[in-house]
């Protein structure tokens, strides 16, 4: 809207007074001009600059200055308009852009940290999509394997519940604790949750104990990933850094990197995609100031990959292995509670880590070797440094007043050079052929496409053992996993074959709670490969055979060590496997179903008898 000119006033000189057109009378008191009635003549309405009379006396001279002032109004005006337009312009645009940017999950608004409390993800309850969003979800969640529009709606520094015992709440920890560099690898991780982890760190650790964070990117090509974090993070309170791998060069090397170049006493190793509770830092840092060659991990809690839901972890499962060398939890045994006399509070001593998530000093992680850099990507590693930290003098613990929380994902949104599969054979390889001595052979009896893999030159790594005088896989199978999955005594390793059919007992690659196989005998190890044990069981992995009805079905369910339904008895002149509590025998398949064996009572038929034979080692390259 235009401003209209307001109405001009002549005005003349008469002596050392001013009149008005109106009549008043006018004095000059001092610089201040009022009128009679005692108001300001600048409290009056402006005078026009486009009617001013070029006449040569003060009335005229202060005509323009009104009409000036007047024209300053005008353009300040209008000069506010056009800006609060060029506002509200850019505003809606960027909202779009913030809509794109999530259909593609990359960052939004940075608003995240301002919503309210009440907000979605608060206090860590899972996010509901609605149906109207699902098939976006969906779509979204191809590139994180997770549900990336969930994460972006919840705030990066959400709230999350203590899940910590009761009695970890009142612990008291030195002063004097060591100062911890963070270190976080990723590659194209997605901005919410890569920044949730460093807001996690930064808001629940005390910042005297907070040395700097390490954000080591391998290679990632997602711009935002790029300047746009350097720039974020610049701004937090606590120092981040930024390091760039030139090359995609895998978890291992890039946190050997990112090691190398922090500066704390303590190095702790999390994932891009975690969060920290309270409470977290004080207690692993703790059991390292009281020896630095104990090695700590957190518990780790679950976040959902479906609703991001915050989940505790157990407290009574500790880290083990498989016979394919597979990292697993299974639950702390007797003798390990009976160590730390029912104090749950109390860290517990395990086997080996998972090894996204844990802390170690400094000084403990070079004398012992760091990481295998011979390791290609990922897998692994985790088993290399469990087996070396014990195998040459160090513990191994999880701290149970320690909560972390990490993103498990059923499957994995990166490709890896060679496969996974390759990779994973690989390193395995190695850590096989410098740490497990003689009980290599039997992983590569379970796993033969092992030994084809060329698994570079380990001549340092066995240096190293020599060096720091480590102790045989044996006793670590004796004293620090006497629980382990690879059995020590038994009579029989490889196939259980039928006397009649020539088939073999198949795991068939099922999962627990799945019924046994039964197959043709292919004499290739793997899936085949059956142990009787000195126990009397009949084991796949961590796995036994057991029936707790007549006549079956005889199932897979996790070795409970106890005997009972899991207890066979081999007659190794009848050949029969006798299910000791049904007194019933292993039989083959049924005609119902041909692929699963059976137990039946005992007729001593062909069909009954069974050959253990050991595998024989395949061909090693």
């Amino acid at each position: 809207m235009r401003a209209q000119p307001l109405g001009c006033y002549a005005t003349i000189s008469v002596g050392s007074q001013l009149v008005t057109a109106g009549g008043n009378r006018m004095r000059r008191n001092d610089e201040d001009l009022t009128s009679e009635g005692g108001s300001r003549i600048s409290d009056a309405p402006p005078l026009c600059w486009w009617s001013t009379l070029h006449i040569r006396d003060p009335c005229q001279h202060l005509d323009r200055m009104r009409r000036f002032a007047y024209c300053k109004v005008v353009l300040a005006t209008s000069l506010v308009w056009v800006m609060l337009d060029m506002f509200i312009l850019l505003y809606f645009s960027e909202c779009n852009k913030c809509d794109d940017k999530k259909e593609r999950g990359l960052p939004g608004r940075e608003d995240a940290l301002v919503r309210p409390r009440d907000g979605p993800g608060e206090g860590g309850k899972p996010v509901v999509i609605p149906k109207e969003n699902q098939e976006k979800m969906r779509e979204m969640f191809k590139i994180n394997q997770f549900n990336l529009m969930a994460s972006e709606m919840i705030a990066l520094n959400r709230s999350l519940p203590d899940v910590r015992l009761e009695g970890c709440k009142n612990k008291l920890y030195p002063d004097n604790l060591p100062r911890t560099s963070v270190v976080i690898v990723f590659h194209n991780e997605a901005w919410t949750t890569l920044l949730r982890t460093v807001h996690s760190v930064i808001d629940r650790s005390p910042h005297t104990l907070l040395e700097e964070i390490v954000l080591v990117d391998d290679a990632s090509e997602r711009d935002f990933l790029k300047r746009q974090l350097e720039q974020y993070v610049k701004k937090l309170e606590v120092p981040v850094r930024v390091v760039r791998m030139e090359q995609r060069s895998g978890l291992i090397r890039a946190r050997l990197k990112g090691a190398s170049i922090s500066t704390g006493q303590v190095i702790t190793f999390l994932d891009a995609h975690c969060e920290c509770t309270t409470g977290w830092l004080e207690p692993l840092l703790a059991r390292i100031k009281q020896d630095k060659r104990t090695v700590v991990c957190p518990i780790i809690d679950v976040i959902s990959d479906d609703t991001f839901e915050y989940m505790a972890g157990s407290d009574m499962t500790y880290g083990g292995f498989n016979w394919k060398l597979n990292f697993r939890w299974y639950p702390v045994p007797q003798r390990e509670m009976d160590r730390r006399k029912g104090d749950r509070t109390l860290p517990v001593r395990t086997p080996t880590m998972a090894g996204g998530l844990f802390s170690i000093d400094r000084d403990y992680f070079q004398e012992i070797g760091t990481y295998d850099a011979g390791m290609d990507i990922w897998g692994g590693e985790n088993l290399e440094i469990s087996f070396r930290i014990w195998q040459c003098g160090g513990t191994l613990e999880i701290v149970t007043c320690s909560h972390v929380g990490h993103v498990f994902r059923k499957a994995t949104p990166y490709t890896f050079p060679g496969g996974t599969g390759q990779i994973i054979n690989k390193n395995n390889r190695r850590l096989a052929e410098v740490w497990m001595d003689e009980f290599k052979n039997f992983f590569y009896i379970i796993s033969p496409g092992v030994t084809k893999v060329d698994y570079g030159d380990i001549t340092s790594r066995t240096a190293l053992r020599q060096k720091l005088q480590c102790k045989p896989f044996s006793w670590y199978l004796e004293n620090i996993y006497p629980d382990s999955q690879i059995p020590r005594h038994y009579y029989s390793l490889g196939e259980i074959r039928n006397v009649e059919t020539n088939q073999c007992l198949d795991n068939m690659a099922r999962k627990e709670n799945e019924k046994v196989g039964i197959f043709n005998c292919h004499g290739m190890g793997g899936n085949q490969v059956f142990s009787y044990t000195a126990n009397k069981e009949i084991r796949t992995d961590d796995l036994c055979l057991d029936v707790s009805k007549l006549n079956g079905p005889v199932m897979m369910l996790k070795c409970h060590h106890l005997k009972g339904n899991q207890l066979w008895e081999y007659d190794p002149v009848k050949l029969t496997l006798v299910h000791v509590n049904s007194n019933q025998c292993l039989d083959k398949a049924s005609e119902e179903d041909s692929q699963v064996p059976s137990v039946r009572d005992c007729t001593h038929l062909r069909s009954q008898q069974w050959l253990l034979r050991n595998v024989t080692l395949p061909e090693v390259f």
